[in-house]
């Protein structure tokens, strides 16, 4: 890159380049402020979502357009389970908020739009507040033309290590997944009997017999569940070595002194972690849970509030922080977290299912490669619809994350090929899980 190029890319525009051009020694030690006086700051000239679904979950990405043609930044604002609700949030409230305001602040810009509803932390308003902070993030990037990560100081890995997902719903099925993941490069592999709490496991008569609740509601006790797990880690130990990091997720679907106990019988197959043994409402429980087991806890994949995360970081009471970032507000917070997370010894292990955009993945990635404390990031696998509709999307290769080192955070979207992939009619929610007599189980 000519010297030209790179005072363009600090986005100092013609004045300040001609400045730097003509007197070298001078640009070199001349403020930004400096640089840019007289210049008209960059506005936010129109925040707006983008809705798309070319591999079933329904995303929603926030474009942050400027007053400079051809610039313009990307967020994540994927809420799955609610995406219209976020779509009205991010069009009738924070474009009329944000039009105007200068790209460069972005602090300033996330604290004011976090208030503007006065009531906050809620998943709604916070997806579509990360859209709008992550797509300042990427601008931030572009205009300094460097990837997000060099913001931020700069890698710290040269990828992102990843943990591969495995599931059967019987210990052969398990154990060739595992064994394919270990094959593909994976050191990690999360193990699941089935889907969340082995649903399958559960038999003889329930709630339907006896006509309660509708025909799609699934079945998960607790009992087959917590016989099985332990088992299946046994198994897995046994017959794919002690070499693979294994991990797990509970769910939050047993009782918190169910927990303990099924911790408590897992810490002789040496877990990389167990993830979400409690519900974000028995955070309370933590303390008793850690007093007992050396097992480490990932926790927070359902975390909307610092009141929820605050507490289990300070007090060492989980070992994996598992926020999903656009839950939590925005890249901003997520930083925060992490800066947060690094003083006590916790470790970063961001949530990152197939319901996250490829920006929201590329976040996450750049967030994993600058921080020290980070621990391990959940992988994903974009099909050919979803590379052709967000072109930049972060690779894996032998079990580790690359993004790409263009400007901002890497990843485009085509407007035109996104309106291939509407939303499904399904509108998204999670259709209830019960226990025999037709309990509700979390989530």
């Amino acid at each position: 890159m000519n010297r030209r190029d790179a005072i363009k890319g600090l986005g100092l525009g013609s004045a300040g380049m001609m400045a730097a051009m003509m007197k070298p020694n001078e640009a070199m030690s001349q403020s930004y402020a400096d640089a840019t006086r007289g210049l008209a700051p960059l506005k936010i000239t129109k925040v707006r979502a983008i809705t798309t679904s070319p591999q079933s979950p329904r995303l929603v990405v926030v474009k942050v357009e400027t007053s400079e043609p051809g610039l313009y930044g990307l967020g994540c604002a994927t809420y799955n389970q609610r995406p219209l609700s976020v779509v009205t949030a991010i069009e009738e409230y924070l474009d009329p908020f944000a039009r105007g305001r200068d790209v460069d602040n972005i602090e300033d810009l996330w604290q004011n739009a976090y208030t503007s509803s006065y009531w906050r932390n809620g998943p709604v308003l916070n997806n579509a507040l990360c859209g709008l902070d992550m797509a300042l993030w990427d601008i931030k990037g572009k205009r300094a033309n460097m990837p997000v990560y060099q913001l931020l100081g700069g890698k710290c890995r040269f990828a992102a290590d990843c943990y591969a997902h495995s599931s059967g719903r019987d210990f052969q099925q398990l154990e060739d997944s595992v064994k394919s993941k270990i094959e593909q490069g994976f050191r990690h592999v999360r193990i699941q009997l089935g889907g969340y709490g082995s649903g399958h496991l559960s038999k003889g008569e329930s709630f339907k017999e006896a006509g309660f609740g509708l025909a799609g509601d699934s079945r998960m006790d607790s009992r087959p569940y917590l016989k099985a797990t332990p088992k299946m880690f046994e198994h897995i130990r046994a017959t794919c070595g002690d070499e693979v990091e294994l991990l797990h997720d509970v769910h939050e679907r047993i009782e918190p002194i169910e927990a303990v106990g099924l911790l408590k019988e897992l810490e002789q197959y040496r877990p990389f972690f167990i993830e979400d043994p409690l519900a974000p409402e028995s955070n309370d429980f933590f303390p008793i849970l850690r007093r007992q087991t050396s097992v480490p806890i990932a926790m927070g994949e359902l975390f909307n509030s610092p009141h929820e995360w605050v507490g289990l970081i300070t007090q060492r009471l989980i070992d994996f922080i598992r926020v999903h970032i656009s839950q939590t507000g925005g890249f901003s917070v997520a930083r925060k977290i992490a800066t947060l997370a690094e003083f006590f010894d916790v470790r970063s292990a961001w949530h990152g299912p197939g319901d996250v955009s490829p920006v929201g993945h590329a976040a996450n990635a750049h967030l994993d490669l600058a921080i020290r404390n980070f621990g391990i990031q959940e992988s994903v696998n974009f099909n050919e619809a979803m590379l052709e509709v967000f072109p930049g999307a972060p690779t894996i290769k032998k079990g580790f994350m690359y993004v790409n080192e263009a400007p901002g955070f890497g990843v485009d979207i085509d407007e035109e090929k996104a309106k291939k992939y509407p939303f499904p009619e399904h509108p998204g929610y999670w259709s209830p899980v019960r226990r025999r007599d037709g309990t509700a189980v979390r989530p």
